[in-house]
C-alpha cells in the first residue's frame, strides 16, 4: 500500500481582501495622491491659455479667421513632445537638480519658464503683431508641454500601483479645474476688469498676468513633496555617466520597450490620429461662438459649466470603482 502523497508547500497564497468603500475614498486624502492633484491643476493651466482663450481674445482684436486657423499650429508642441521627452528624463538642471532632485528640478524650471512665457504673451497685442502673439503662445505651449512629461513622471514613480487611478482621477480633475481657471475665470477677469476701468488690451493683460501668479500653485506643491526613490535611486546610479550617453540610452530604452509591446505600431497610429480632426475643427468653434454674437461670459458659463461636473463625477467615480474592486 502506498502512502498518500505530502502536501505541496507551494500552495497559492489567498486573495487579499479588497478594500473597504472607506479605504477606497480615503485614498484621495493620500498626501502623494494630493501632490499629483495639484501638479494637475498646475499642468490644466497654461493648456487653454494658448489654445481657446487665446482665440477668443485674437478674435474680439479683428484678427482675420485665415490668420487664426495658423494658430492651430501653436498646439503642436504637445503633440511632438516625445522627442524631447528622453533629454528632460535624462539631463539635470544646474543646481535645481542638487537642491530638489531631478524630477522636482526639472518642474520647477519649466513652471518658472511658465511664468515668464506667459507674462511676455500677456504684453502682446493681436492687433499689431499677431505673429508675436503666436510665438509667445508656442513658448507657453512648448513650456506646458515639456511640464506634462515631467508631471506624468512624477506621478508613475511616486504612487504605488494601488494609487495610480486615483492619482491620475485626481490628477485629471484638477486638470480640469486648471483648464476652467484659465478658460471662464481668465475671461471673467477680463471682464472685470473693463468695468474696472482698464482698457480692452490691459485688461487682457492684466487677466494673462493673473494667470501667471496660479502658477506659483505648482511651484509650492513641488517644493513641498518629496522626489520620488525610484528617481533618486536612477540619479545615483547614472550620476558618472556622460549626459550624451544618459539621454541615448533613455531613447533608446523607451521606444525599444514601447515597440516590444503586442499591436505597439497600430497602437501608436490610433493615438495619432485619434484627435487629428479634432484638434483642427475644434480650434474654429471659438472664434464662430464669437463672431455669430455669443459674448465671452456666455462661452464661459456655456462650455465650461455641465462638461466640466461630468468630467470631475466621472473621473472619482472611477478612480473609486479602480481602487475597490479588482
Amino acid at each position: 500500500m502506498t502512502a498518500a502523497p505530502e502536501a505541496s508547500d507551494h500552495t497559492a497564497p489567498p486573495l487579499a481582501a479588497p478594500p473597504s468603500w472607506r479605504e477606497a475614498w480615503l485614498v484621495y486624502l493620500q498626501p502623494r495622491v494630493l501632490v499629483v492633484m495639484f501638479l494637475g491643476f498646475s499642468s490644466g493651466l497654461p493648456l487653454a491659455l494658448s489654445g481657446s482663450t487665446l482665440l477668443v481674445w485674437v478674435s474680439e482684436n479683428g484678427v482675420s479667421l485665415g490668420t487664426i486657423g495658423l494658430f492651430t499650429l501653436v498646439g503642436t508642441p504637445y503633440t511632438l513632445k516625445f522627442l524631447w521627452a528622453p533629454l528632460v528624463d535624462a539631463l539635470r538642471i544646474p543646481l535645481l537638480t542638487r537642491w530638489l532632485g531631478r524630477r522636482r528640478g526639472w518642474l520647477v524650471f519649466t513652471q518658472l519658464m511658465l511664468i515668464a512665457a506667459i507674462l511676455a504673451l500677456a504684453l502682446t497685442d493681436p492687433a499689431r503683431s499677431p505673429f508675436f502673439v503666436a510665438l509667445g503662445a508656442l513658448l507657453v505651449a512648448t513650456a506646458s508641454a515639456t511640464q506634462d512629461i515631467v508631471v506624468d513622471a512624477f506621478r508613475v514613480e511616486s504612487l504605488p500601483e494601488s494609487e495610480q487611478a486615483a492619482g491620475m482621477a485626481s490628477y485629471v480633475a484638477a486638470y480640469r479645474i486648471g483648464m476652467v481657471a484659465s478658460t471662464a475665470g481668465a475671461l471673467f477677469l477680463v471682464t472685470g476688469f473693463e468695468y474696472a476701468g482698464l482698457s480692452r488690451l490691459d485688461a487682457w493683460m492684466a487677466s494673462f498676468s493673473a494667470m501667471a501668479a496660479l502658477v506659483l500653485i505648482g511651484i509650492v506643491t513641488v517644493l513641498l513633496a518629496r522626489e520620488p526613490d525610484q528617481s533618486v535611486k536612477a540619479d545615483v546610479a547614472t550620476r558618472a555617466e556622460p549626459s550624451i550617453r544618459r539621454v541615448t540610452e533613455a531613447a533608446l530604452g523607451a521606444f525599444t520597450e514601447f515597440l516590444t509591446r503586442r499591436d505597439a505600431i497600430a497602437v501608436l497610429i490610433f493615438v495619432m490620429l485619434f484627435k487629428f480632426t479634432d484638434a483642427f475643427s475644434g480650434a474654429m468653434t471659438v472664434p464662430f461662438i464669437i463672431d455669430i454674437g455669443f459674448t465671452r461670459n456666455d462661452y464661459a458659463i456655456i462650455v465650461k459649466g455641465i462638461g466640466l461636473a461630468a468630467t470631475l463625477i466621472g473621473g472619482f467615480a472611477g478612480g473609486f470603482v479602480a481602487r475597490r474592486y479588482p
